[in-house]
């Protein structure tokens, strides 16, 4: 028995764009929850056992890292909402 291969249709424009609108909004998300997380003192130096002054420059990429997977895990919803008011708006503009 042989295998046919799968046959993939080329992404339309409207399907590009809505990936670019779903990656915007995602990305927004993800600054969101970085900004949560450094307000909740996520990624401050701590008094005993800390990193240093390694550990404050690079503080900042591990919060952003954490709030980028934090979206891929689903998030707080708000990239949805917001693709979905973009792509709204799109259809009534």
């Amino acid at each position: 028995m042989q295998l046919t291969p799968i046959e993939t249709s080329p992404l339309t424009s409207a399907n590009k764009h809505d990936t670019a609108l779903r990656a915007a909004a995602e990305k927004l998300e993800a600054t969101f929850l970085a900004e949560m997380l450094k307000s909740a003192g996520l990624g401050e130096t701590r008094d005993a056992f800390g990193g240093g002054a390694g550990e404050d420059q690079f503080s900042s990429f591990l919060v952003q890292a954490q709030a980028e997977e934090m979206v891929a895990a689903g998030g707080l919803g708000l990239a949805e909402a917001l693709f979905e008011a973009l792509k709204e708006r799109q259809i009534d503009g």
